[in-house]
């Protein structure tokens, strides 16, 4: 197993977005964990440092260390079971902005290809259509540039690395990702080192809130 090496940004310490009673909003920025690690040295965390500020804050959905965007934390026991229903049950909306390798010639389409742990390579995942779990991404080509394609994603799971292995199996990984595209070629170089960061962003989030069941929906602008 590889050992995370991890130096979590300082500027944003926190990017707070909304809150009330009930529930918070941030904009998480990329290489910052959403909860903490097993290690000592990745304690620092979204929920760890919304914690300081508002002492009983919940984790309720996560978002992968180099993912940046729109988190939706509990302030309540009863606030977070009413989340992670509408999370567990779907009826949440989310949705990605992504920037790929190569360009991406249809449209739309659906990725249907289930995941499992890659056993022999922790913490990757792979398409696993023996003993996988169902993975299911929609996405829709927004702009088409010069060796790449940005392109909206919307995962009706969850799966472990679910967006960044279902691009990988397209053909078009996604830019700037340290796990899959190490080996990846893009221009003069791999797609691992085609950004700095993983190009990865959660754009969008709906669901309704916990206690007056209105409608919500939060938006941030991709940095990419």
């Amino acid at each position: 197993m590889e050992i995370f090496d991890y130096h979590p940004p300082a500027v944003p310490w926190l990017d707070i977005r909304y809150i009330d009673r009930d529930l918070i909003i941030i904009n998480k920025p990329s290489g910052l964990l959403s909860n903490p690690g097993m290690a000592a040295h990745t304690h620092d965390s979204a929920i760890t440092r919304l914690c300081k500020l508002y002492p009983g804050a919940i984790l309720v959905h996560r978002l992968d260390c180099a993912t940046s965007g729109i988190m939706v934390f509990a302030r309540s026991k009863k606030a977070e079971s009413n989340l992670k229903t509408q999370f567990q049950n779907r009826d949440t909306e989310k949705r990605y902005l992504a920037k790929v390798a190569g360009i991406v010639e249809r449209d739309k389409g659906t990725i249907d290809l289930p995941l499992g742990k890659d056993r022999s390579n922790p913490p990757w995942q792979k398409v696993d259509k023996a003993e996988g779990r169902a993975a299911v991404t929609h996405y829709e080509v927004l702009e088409r540039r010069e060796g790449s394609t940005l392109v909206a994603l919307a995962p009706e799971t969850g799966r472990t690395h679910q967006l960044r292995v279902h691009m990988l199996a397209l053909g078009h990984p996604i830019l700037g990702d340290d796990f899959y595209g190490r080996t990846q070629e893009f221009g003069q170089g791999t797609v691992e080192e085609a950004s700095p960061r993983l190009c990865l962003h959660a754009e969008r989030l709906s669901f309704k809130h916990p206690w007056s069941n209105k409608p919500m929906t939060f938006v941030s602008r991709a940095p990419f």
